[in-house]
């Protein structure tokens, strides 16, 4: 058993959840078999920096399935106790728990890190920025690495162009059959679908704000319109109001939209999108939450800063207290809501990211020894092994213009 887990005898509700997420999976099931044939993991050492849910599960024991060394990683939030129990029942070298302090989430992705991992699967690029500073054994080990995030790919992309990555890693986020469902589709239902059930309200009428209109923005947008709100999009590429304008929103400045929100979403990725004076605007006693997101989108540590205060009023909602007068509502301090407080985006479309990571996972596997240290494109094959193994188990055919899928 494995120190790291917080409540070992729970394994068995966790098996049951992933047993569950397994049956609609057919895509990873397909993808992992076909890497178990050709053996191409046989050994290789692979860490999951992901949210340790059920599909994730999944995800970690086909690859172990497959012949790879498995060990998962997961902040304190983003934890379900009862899958990492199943998972180190399973032999997954397990490193997160739901209780650790930020002090013990550092010290366990650094245990992780020492498993020196030759491929690192990355969810926010943590695990990925952390190896730049371990110790020269765990880089040597590096193949590569995959990234799943678009807030993740940001800080990655930068540090390439500063010539400070150190290996190569694949934009999975940026390949068709990931963003295109997993950003959109999964994100955009699962956000929404989130925020309703925590405030225990209905959406009909409600005024809904999205900030950013990419892929995850238009996902909860359309969401939100599906349950009756009436939306409003605040950006600032001009392309992409003009996107959001020809598919009916209102489009505003997000401190106007605020003044006239009942509960506003962002979904940009950047800091501060949320800022002190667009929470001052904000009505009384509406509420605010980030899709996907990165720390402090909902700048709070400005807001108590200059004044501002705040108290738990109801599970994962807490009261912030403005300076103005003004109180508005905060959904599981301003995290991956999705993630946090619901069980992050459905499993069918999980599926279809999982196949891009293990095509990622494939592709550094047989080529990152030869690959500069630079952010990659995943070849557009992968794209296509993901869209037939997903239409083949549902029984759809398509007309065959004799491309290859490899």
């Amino acid at each position: 058993m494995n120190s790291a887990v917080r409540t070992p005898g729970a394994w068995r509700h966790g098996q049951e959840k992933i047993d569950w997420a397994r049956r609609f999976m057919p895509v990873t099931e397909t993808l992992a078999g076909e890497l178990l044939r050709a053996r191409t993991l046989a050994g290789l050492r692979v860490g999951l920096s992901l949210v340790l849910e059920p599909k994730t599960a999944n995800l970690a024991l086909r690859l172990a399935e497959a012949g790879a060394d498995v060990s998962v990683v997961c902040r304190a939030v983003n934890t379900r106790d009862d899958v990492a129990a199943a998972l180190d029942r399973a032999g997954i070298a397990v490193f997160a728990r739901s209780d650790a302090s930020a002090a013990t989430e550092q010290l366990l992705r650094t245990e992780f890190l020492a498993r020196r991992q030759q491929i690192l699967v990355d969810d926010g690029a943590r695990s990925i920025r952390l190896a730049h500073s371990a110790s020269a054994d765990v880089l040597d080990a590096l193949r590569g690495a995959s990234e799943e995030t678009t807030s993740g790919l940001r800080p990655l992309r930068a540090m390439a162009g500063a010539g400070r990555l150190r290996f190569p890693v694949v934009a999975a986020n940026d390949a068709r059959s990931k963003t295109l469902f997993d950003n959109d589709h999964g994100t955009g239902q699962s956000t929404v679908l989130a925020v309703a059930d925590l405030l225990g309200t209905v959406l009909t009428g409600k005024s809904v704000v999205v900030a950013g209109y990419g892929y995850v923005g238009r996902g909860v947008a359309r969401s939100a319109r599906a349950l009756g709100a009436r939306i409003t999009v605040a950006e600032i590429d001009p392309i992409r109001a003009l996107e959001a304008l020809h598919a009916g929103y209102r489009v505003a400045p997000l401190v106007e939209a605020a003044a006239a929100a009942d509960i506003l979403i962002s979904a940009t990725g950047f800091a501060h999108t949320v800022d002190v004076e667009h929470l001052s605007a904000l009505p009384d006693g509406a509420a605010v939450a980030v899709a996907g997101g990165v720390d402090q989108e909902i700048a709070l540590e400005a807001a108590f800063a200059a004044g501002a205060s705040t108290r738990r009023t109801a599970d994962r909602i807490d009261e912030i207290d403005l300076p103005n007068g003004r109180t508005v509502l905060v959904l599981d301090n301003g995290g991956c809501i999705n993630c946090t407080a619901g069980e992050g985006n459905p499993i069918e479309i999980m599926d279809l990211s999982f196949g891009v990571q293990l095509l990622a996972v494939e592709y550094l596997a047989l080529e990152g020894s030869g690959l500069a240290a630079e952010v990659h494109a995943l070849p557009a094959s992968a794209d296509t092994r993901v869209a037939h193994a997903k239409l083949s188990s549902a029984g759809i055919r398509i007309d065959n213009t004799g491309e290859a899928v490899r």
